[in-house]
């Protein structure tokens, strides 16, 4: 009995989770005896059918080798165009018992309509035909999930990176073999790797990305077009909003998709790396700060009353930092209130509160609750409140830190200048980390306020540059490289900053009494 005929096929259902098959792979099994006779040698098989329907243009998904004995045949023309409509990617024909020969009408009619046909000898069964796709079909799935862990590996090693932004980008591109470009939703690009499509292509990348950006409610997470040979794709970043991966490739492989789909993940953990809650409160915070509020009353909302401790960044390559690699940095000291240095610096500077403890009240109000010993009273079964700890701040790939000490609120202006200063010093020195040390020792048996006036009236016939000059030079020692480097200046001048400072002060900078006593009035600034 034929089977029923239906007026319009059904529509199309995704392809298999396995990969297609080159029609060429196929013809390479010498043990099939398979041999292309018209139509053209390129395409992809996904499944393999069996029908001796005249019309099994219904039952077709598209993509299938097609295998028939041409049992119905009777208009070949009218049969291969039913099948090319119903998107079949190859039509296999075996010969005898029905027919001796490939019909040369069939063949005719392939080469006309561009469908590739392949003649099957007697000996070879249609299951062995379609059991060797299967078999090609796991072979190839194999190759592309070994491919997919390679890449899921190399992209979260780059993602780990100091500058991991750009570095997941290089690696797409590069598993890729296109261009990937990190685009707003205005079409701008934040980032690139890979070689530069033509600008045809570029500018319809550029399309397509703002087409993902999520600007409008409604907008797709991924498009895809091709433009003049390139393949293009765009995905919409979940954690940053307006943010786009664009993608411009020669060629589209297995696996592209997944390889695509890992980085997009990545990509939208590090583009925002705090989100929620803890972003409600810092917008909170300043927006009490532009009303009106103090430090100290907005603090809580920051995570912490104080200390604090800021800390000054730079690349160690010289680069320039963008917002989002500042942020990922922020991201692996533990804090999320990062200033890029956005207008124009290179500097980094990252604001880390305190962690675990109560924070007591000289925190706060800026006293050194620190200098005093805690007495239990008799009887007292209460310990006493645990002082918040100042976090471990440790070195990070690919950066230069200077590093203050905990400060209070009242006093973070003077912390930012002193974690400038730990930076000049660790990049003069060569070192990854530099830590402002607080006054101790000695030093810290003298009352704070006589300190300082002390300090006033010795310092007070220098300039601030003067004054900063003999500080960076003192503490490197007398080196004047050192110093020339630390303040990007020419050791010349570091020579007459410092004369200068002797002849204002009268005194003799190579005595060691004059430069200690000198060093501990800079260290009360």
């Amino acid at each position: 009995m034929d089977e029923p005929s239906m007026p319009t096929p059904p529509a199309h259902s995704p392809g298999p989770p396995a990969p297609p098959i080159p029609l060429a792979e196929l013809l390479a099994s010498k043990d099939l005896g398979l041999r292309r006779i018209a139509g053209p040698a390129d395409a992809e098989l996904l499944w393999v059918h069996t029908s001796e329907m005249a019309d099994p243009y219904p039952y077709l998904l598209g993509g299938e080798l097609l295998l028939s004995a041409g049992v119905l045949l009777t208009d070949p023309d009218h049969y291969v165009a039913r099948l090319v409509e119903a998107g079949a990617a190859a039509l296999g024909f075996g010969v005898r018992p029905v027919h001796e020969t490939v019909p040369e009408a069939l063949i005719e009619a392939c080469d006309r309509y561009g469908l590739p046909l392949l003649e099957v000898p007697p000996e070879t069964p249609f299951t062995a035909i379609a059991r060797a796709v299967w078999r090609l079909m796991a072979e190839a799935r194999h190759r592309e999930l070994r491919r997919v862990t390679r890449a899921q590996q190399a992209l979260a090693t780059a993602a780990a990176r100091p500058d991991p932004v750009p570095a997941v980008l290089h690696q797409l591109a590069a598993q890729l073999s296109g261009r990937a470009v990190l685009l707003t939703g205005r079409g701008e690009e934040v980032h690139a790797a890979g070689r530069r499509p033509p600008p045809e292509a570029a500018a319809a990348l550029a399309r397509l990305a703002r087409v993902v950006a999520r600007e409008r409610p409604g907008s797709p997470a991924s498009a895809t077009d091709t433009h003049g040979g390139t393949h293009l794709a765009a995905y919409a970043l979940g954690g940053g909003e307006g943010l786009a991966l664009a993608l411009a490739t020669r060629r589209r492989e297995a696996g592209d998709h997944t390889v695509a789909g890992i980085a997009v993940v990545l990509l939208s953990l590090l583009a925002a790396p705090h989100q929620g809650a803890d972003a409600a409160d810092r917008s909170a915070a300043l927006v009490r700060l532009l009303l009106g509020a103090t430090p100290a009353e907005v603090a809580p909302l920051l995570g912490s009353p104080g200390p604090w401790t800021v800390i000054h960044a730079r690349r160690s390559d010289g680069t320039t930092a963008d917002a989002l690699t500042a942020g990922a940095l922020g991201a692996s000291l533990g804090s999320a209130l990062v200033d890029a240095g956005r207008e124009g610096g290179d500097t980094v500077r990252v604001l880390l509160p305190s962690t675990g403890g109560e924070a007591t009240r000289e925190a706060v109000s800026g006293e050194a609750a620190a200098r005093r010993e805690v007495t239990p009273q008799p009887g007292g079964d209460e310990e006493p409140p645990t002082p918040p700890q100042a976090p471990a701040v440790t070195p990070q790939p690919g950066w230069t830190l200077g590093v203050s000490t905990p400060t209070p609120l009242a006093a973070l202006d003077s912390a930012d200048l002193r974690a400038a200063r730990a930076l000049a010093h660790a990049e003069a020195t060569r070192a990854p980390l530099t830590v402002d040390t607080p006054v101790t020792g000695l030093a810290a048996l003298i009352p704070p306020g006589q300190a300082a006036a002390h300090a006033r009236t010795l310092l007070a016939p220098l300039t601030p540059p003067l004054a900063d000059t003999l500080r960076c030079w003192l503490s490197l020692h007398g080196s004047w490289d050192r110093t020339a480097v630390a303040l990007a200046v020419h050791r010349n001048t570091v020579r007459q900053r410092i004369g200068r400072c002797a002849v204002l002060l009268g005194v003799d900078l190579n005595d060691m009494d004059v430069r200690t006593e000198l060093w501990f009035a800079l260290r009360q600034e």
